[in-house]
């Protein structure tokens, strides 16, 4: 996919100002997760988001925190630990057009006993283990030896850190519809980190929103650009890839929602190995939400190519909005 190609329909997105601009009450849009395969996991992916704005004026602040179990077996490497993220941020709806987000990330090698649950979770579902019951459980290896890289028994290490603004302007929107446009700026350079790296990164988006009764849908469509070499100098790393993203929400009950959403992430590699390939997410969630806030439970699992994202990941995260008006 181009960028040519992604960007093409900007100016016919732009066009729909000219119908003005409607303010509806939207739910708290996509679950609040992100990327787990491992070297876009730490760096910036562009998150899932609302084609629609949020209520006027209004602020949302958030927290969420995942466990990840990480394998990958094959002939290039060998990955084989856990990650644990937090990310907290919050954004802004400056007016009915402008929003504006500031978050940190980071990313922890500690230990979250996931092996033992990922083993029995294949197997209840009868999924190719791919190797994970063959070593022992617990582990912190990642090994490239082709790219420079044999790091082990890294655990309780940070893996990285790192601060991310998001600015996003509403190109249209009614009590159905909604499309804005984004851009992302993320920073990784704070002095710590295996896979830490000074280099800024930076992603331009596409979002629509879809409201009809009970059933929501929004969709992002992103290009993501970097400095190459990044974290590790002999690692061949695109120097920008795209994202497409969907997210179906159900009400079950007033205060209750499902949600499945699907990523897919352009490989992140110009060698012949598994991270050339893309990457897919698969996110069933289940979010609460009260009057003013929200609380989700999420499960990532890569459902397509088992080399290059996480086994599963677990997230948690709460959300509280304030202020706002039509």
């Amino acid at each position: 996919m181009s960028r040519a190609t992604l960007w093409a329909s900007v100016p016919l997105l732009i066009a729909f100002n000219a119908s003005g601009q409607e303010t509806v009450p939207d739910s708290f849009g996509p679950l609040q997760t992100y990327a787990q395969s491992p070297f876009i996991t730490n760096g910036l992916a562009p998150q899932l988001r609302s084609g629609f704005s949020m209520p006027n004026n209004s602020i949302e602040l958030h927290a969420s925190v995942t466990a990840a179990s990480i394998w990958a077996k094959n002939r290039i490497y060998e990955l084989d630990y856990y990650q644990n993220q937090l990310q907290l941020g919050g954004k802004w709806q400056v007016n009915k057009r402008w929003q504006w987000e500031i978050g940190y990330r980071l990313n922890h090698a500690g230990n979250n006993s996931l092996d033992s649950l990922t083993i029995t979770f294949h197997d209840w579902f009868s999924l190719d283990q791919n190797g994970r019951d063959e070593v022992d459980n617990d582990r912190y290896i990642i090994s490239a030896p082709s790219y420079g890289i044999n790091e082990e028994d890294f655990g309780g290490d940070i893996l990285s850190q790192g601060l991310y603004s998001y600015l996003q302007y509403q190109l249209f929107q009614n009590s159905h519809h909604g499309f804005s446009i984004g851009f992302s700026l993320y920073y990784s350079d704070l002095g710590s980190g295996f896979f830490a790296h000074s280099d800024w990164e930076q992603a331009l988006q596409l979002n629509y929103g879809f409201l009809s009764g009970n059933h929501a849908i929004d969709v992002t469509l992103s290009q993501t650009f970097r400095d190459v070499p990044t974290n590790f100098d002999q690692m061949p790393y695109v120097d920008n890839n795209w994202f497409v993203g969907g997210s179906y929400r159900y009400q079950w009950y007033q205060n209750h929602y499902l949600v499945l959403q699907l990523g897919v992430y352009e490989g992140i590699s110009e060698a012949d190995d598994e991270f050339a390939k893309v990457s897919t997410d698969v996110t069933l969630g289940y979010r609460f939400e009260m009057e003013q806030s929200a609380l989700e439970f999420s499960v990532i699992e890569n459902m397509i190519n088992a080399d290059n994202s996480t086994d599963i990941a677990f997230t948690f995260a709460y959300r509280y909005r304030y202020g706002g008006s039509n």
